[in-house]
């Protein structure tokens, strides 16, 4: 009878020592997305992605721009 109780007090420490290890693993996906981020800025990455996202803006812009001056050109006509 007194396994019983020795096995249930090893388990008990056993499941709260495994429930620490995987919350306290966790953490560990912040540190790897710094670190991923960290070597995307060192290697150019990020600029060359920015560098992406201007150039579609720039050209979101331009095709606004277009579509304003169709309908002020229209508009101007129509007087």
């Amino acid at each position: 009878m007194t396994w019983i109780v020795n096995a249930c007090k090893n388990l008990t420490l056993v499941l709260v020592l495994f429930t620490f290890l995987v919350f306290s693993g966790c953490e560990g996906t912040d540190t790897r997305e710094q670190v991923d981020d960290t070597v995307k800025e060192l290697t150019g990455k990020k600029n060359l992605d920015r560098m992406d996202q201007m150039k579609k803006d720039i050209n979101k812009v331009e095709q606004q721009q277009a579509e304003r001056f169709k309908k002020t050109a229209e508009s101007a006509e129509e007087k």
